[in-house]
Parts: structure tokens; sequence; C-alpha cells
């Protein structure tokens, strides 16, 4: 029987914000609390409206019902820079292939060819790949990654104020270079081999996940007693979740949570809207000041994935491991040798 604790994440109301000083300090313990102790949360009141998200969705459901010859024309093997699509089963979660297909979306910026001396992570820089059937796609695309990095932001500076941080410690790292990064993601249900692994077991390398779930389900939370347990859906919110880059900051403090994705049963597409909100790809994220560091626990040892003081070290480390075919087709040079 599962805990009753177990049933949902924490439930974290962002508009409380602004509802004067007694409802903040009720959020701001609320936010404390699943940071610490859970590292996921459901945030409802951020301000993103229905017709917003429907825009996103729309495009979204209009780009997987594309010809297949459409959607991989935009292929992300042909993508130095890890943007486009990639088709079901070529990403990796763990060594294992996640049954999924995807279109992945960054910052739209030139491509950047890192020179003589520059860190290889300069490759993570440059123009993403987009339909010519469907404009309304990129529209709203870059339309969701500015809006989602507003509210992450917000977010991030109201969960720093409630340990006890300065609320704008981290703002340097981000601004204008930062480097968000938006994935579009059909589940098309159960592998023909059996296997149920939509997405492995991981946890997200930047600062915060803003993700948008469809009402089918299949995400899972590693909680405290060791077990993933399901995240219910739930309408009009965002699952939330703490990147690495967080927890190193606050020395473990606050969590980063191990979450998978379990494909939906026979024939049944599952749909999901993951943001990443990163900083600038030579963002050092320095140790956060705050009240609690003397009791962090310390972070996360895993000898199989090192944690680079500069960020962009680490997205390229998880770019080249999920894409095994964009990192051999154009940085082969970054690849050790097994």
């Amino acid at each position: 029987m599962t805990h009753l604790s177990y049933e949902q994440l924490p439930i974290i109301d962002l508009s409380a914000a602004d509802r004067g000083p007694q409802a903040r300090a009720l959020l701001h313990a609320q936010l404390h609390s699943a940071a610490h102790d859970v590292g996921f949360f459901q945030l409802i009141g951020h301000g993103i409206t229905r017709a917003e998200t429907d825009a996103l969705l729309g495009a979204m459901h209009a780009f997987f019902a594309l010809p297949e010859a459409d959607r991989l024309a935009l292929d992300n093997v042909n993508s130095p820079h890890f943007r486009g699509y990639t088709r079901t089963g070529d990403e990796r979660t763990g060594g294992a292939r996640d049954w999924r297909d995807q279109l992945d979306i960054g910052a739209e910026r030139p491509a950047r060819t890192p020179g003589p001396g520059e860190p290889a992570y300069w490759w993570l820089e440059g123009p993403n790949q987009w339909p010519a059937a469907l404009p309304e796609l990129r529209t709203a695309a870059l339309a969701w990654i500015d809006r989602l990095g507003g509210v992450a932001q917000r977010l991030l500076h109201e969960l720093l104020t409630a340990i006890g941080a300065p609320a704008d410690f981290y703002d340097p790292i981000f601004g204008d270079h930062a480097h968000p990064h938006l994935k579009l993601v059909r589940y098309p249900g159960s592998a023909d081999d059996g296997a149920d692994q939509g997405v492995g077991a991981h946890k997200d390398y930047g600062f915060l996940t803003l993700l948008l779930q469809d009402q089918v389900g299949g995400l899972q939370v590693q909680r405290e007693d060791g077990l993933f347990h399901d995240v219910p859906p739930l309408e009009g919110a965002f699952v939330v979740n703490l990147g690495e880059l967080l927890e190193v900051a606050t020395n473990g403090y606050l969590l980063a949570t191990n979450h998978r994705v379990v494909s939906p049963p026979g024939a049944t597409e599952r749909f999901s809207v993951p943001f990443f909100y990163n900083p600038r790809l030579d963002a050092r994220v320095e140790p956060l000041p705050f009240p609690h560091a003397s009791t962090a626990p310390g972070i996360t040892d895993d000898p199989t994935n090192p944690l680079f003081a500069e960020y962009g070290y680490n997205e390229l480390k998880g770019k080249l491991r999920a894409h095994p075919l964009v990192a051999e087709r154009h940085h082969g040079n970054l690849l050790t040798p097994a």
C-alpha cells in the first residue's frame, strides 16, 4: 500500500508571493520544505494562461502529426549543436534507449564553432531546426521559452529567499546569454521489445525544470523510501524539479531527485513539454551563502557522473551520452575511448 504522503507531490502556489507578508511567509515555508525534503513539487499560480498553453500544445501536436519524412528533415544528427528531431529509440539514458521521439529547441543563436583554446561546450550554441510547414511552432516555442524563463527566475528568487539566501545571488549567471532548453516530447506507447523505459532514471543538470504533462501520466519520482512513485497529473500545474546545480550550490541541502518515465500501455500516446532553466554555458556556480549551509549533508557522489564547476561542461557531457549518433558524427574527438 502506498503511503498517503506519496500520493501527490507538494503543491506550491507561486501567486501567494503577491498576497501580503503572511501568505508569502507560508509560501516560503512550503517551498523550503518541498525543495529540501523532496526536490519536486507541483507549481500553480504561475501566471501562464490557458491560451498560451493551448498555442504551444496545438503546434506540438501538429508537429508530431507531420509525415515522418518532414520530421526527419529536422534530424538532430545534422546539427552539431544537438538541436532538432530525435526519432524514437535514438536517445539514451543510463546507456539504454528511451522510447520516445522529441524536438530539442534552445535559444535562437548563430552557430558557434569553438576556436583554438575555447571550451568545447560552445558547440551547444547554434540555430534551431524548424518545420517549414509549421511557422506557428517557432512562434509558440520561442514565446514559451521566454515566458517560462520569467516564471523560473521568479520561482528561483522565492526559493532562495525561502532558505534565507540573497534572492538575486545567481542573477549574474543568467541574463541575456542564459542557455534555456525546451523539449517537445511524444511517448508512442509500449516499445516493440516489451521494455517500459520511456526515459530512464536520471537527475537534471541545470537549476530548475518546469514540466507541462498531459493527463496520461507515467512520470515517477524516487521518494525517501527509495521507491519510484507516480506523479498524478494536476490540471494547469507545472511539475517542478531541482537540478544538480542547485544541489551543488547548496552542498546537498536542496535535492536533485532521480525521476523516470514509464511508457504508457499499448498504443497510448503521452505528450510532455519539459523546460530547463539553465545559466550561461560559461557560468561558474559559486556556493550559495545561506543560514543552513552548516547543516548541508554534502552532494551525492556518483563516480559515473562527475560534476564540473562550469555549467557548459555538464551539459556537454550529458548531450554526448544521450545522443550518441550526433556525438559520433560531429564530435568524435570529444568521446572517451571505450
